[in-house]
């Protein structure tokens, strides 16, 4: 089943619907990464087949999330990059280092589907030039691995799951949970997957807004702390049965990875969206990650707010920037944004049955706000 979804919302009530207050600072209004203007969501959720593992047969559980800056085609946005744990894999981050720009979408998928999905950005991007002929483009491309239950193997992601993403991407708010690249994601040995949410800096700093949105696909249940309270430890969310529990794993809970994208209309140069993106680890922390070594934890920051060509050729650009007052109230922002994030992307998550009947359990919500407001 091929499901492309925008800003479809789950039915599911999110932290700030449940009255979890999360940090200090205020949500935007949608609470999501496309509280910065012109910023876009698209999934593409591949959900099929049921049962013993046939490699290239499926059970399926997986697809793909694409972040859609708002620069046209030919333009770019500065942007940063930081990996807590390299055991993962995000194409294109050596020429957001050397350039300091962001000339693509962000896309999000399985960790051997990376290349398909690269390839069919190239190709997407490549029709919307002028010049196809003397186009180029490294994509931006993260993973987490679904292998716990999906067919990983069975490369079911394809190139025209990526232009359904791509089509589908709107403003609004975000699907959560069991979605695009998050399908088959296990977050603190829950149902994890794709979450969002925002916060807003005082007008005194400029009123800027920074979004956040994870593929969470991470994390020990002994260790996931929600609002400060470590309520992975206590029952009757310790009696939940995890999905490593089904029998030999090819992994050890909490191996799985975390890819943070992280927007903001504040006017950042390339090295200060760096230091944005390095807070999202604070932020994974705060919810109970670890930066596991077995685990990839990749986070990409840019700024809408200086629009320039991607091959500029004049010999100077004004732009403007922040100073560090400024800068620290954003990174507070990016922290806390980060920990709502994941716990909305386990919130969202629905109960789901993948390959080899292995299930990958919901975090109820009513037993998380007894634990929270203990």
């Amino acid at each position: 089943m091929l499901r492309p979804m925008s800003g479809t919302p789950s039915t599911r009530p999110r932290a700030r619907d449940l009255g979890l207050d999360i940090g200090l600072l205020p949500s935007g209004p949608l609470d999501a990464i496309t509280d910065v203007a012109g910023v876009r969501v698209g999934h593409t959720t591949l959900i099929s087949g049921d049962g013993r593992l046939v490699v290239g047969q499926g059970p399926v559980r997986t697809g793909v999330t694409v972040v859609v800056p708002p620069a046209e085609p030919g333009l770019a946005h500065y942007a940063g990059c930081h990996v807590l744990n390299g055991n993962g894999e995000m194409t294109g981050l050596e020429w957001v280092r050397e350039s300091g720009l962001l000339t693509t979408p962000v896309a999000i998928t399985n960790t051997h589907s990376v290349g398909v999905v690269r390839d069919a950005i190239v190709r997407h991007e490549g029709r919307r030039r002028p010049d196809p002929e003397l186009f180029w483009a490294l994509p931006v491309v993260g993973e987490t691995w679904d292998g716990l239950l999906n067919d990983i193997n069975g490369h079911h992601v394809r190139p025209e799951h990526v232009e359904a993403a791509l089509e589908a991407a709107a403003g609004g708010a975000v699907a959560e949970g069991n979605v695009g690249g998050g399908t088959g994601m296990v977050c603190h040995e829950f149902k994890g997957g794709i979450g969002s949410s925002s916060r807003v800096v005082p007008d005194t700093a400029g009123g800027y807004t920074v979004g956040v949105l994870v593929q969470a696909n991470h994390g020990r249940r002994e260790r996931l702390t929600v609002a400060g309270v470590p309520v992975g430890r206590h029952a009757p969310v310790t009696e939940i049965p995890s999905p490593y529990d089904a029998g030999p794993a090819p992994r050890e809970p909490g191996s799985g990875s975390i890819i943070v994208v992280l927007a903001t209309d504040a006017p950042l140069l390339p090295h200060q969206c760096g230091d944005l993106a390095q807070r999202a680890g604070l932020g994974i922390a705060r919810a109970g990650g670890a930066g596991e070594r077995s685990s990839g934890d990749i986070f990409v920051a840019f700024s809408t707010a200086n629009v320039l060509p991607a091959e500029d050729s004049l010999p100077t650009r004004q732009v403007t920037t922040v100073g560090d007052a400024v800068l620290s109230q954003l990174f507070w922002a990016a922290i806390e944004a980060t920990e709502q994030a994941i716990v909305n992307a386990l919130l969202a998550a629905e109960t789901m049955v993948g390959r080899d009947g292995i299930t990958a359990h919901a975090l109820p919500h009513d037993v998380l706000l007894r634990l929270a407001r203990a």
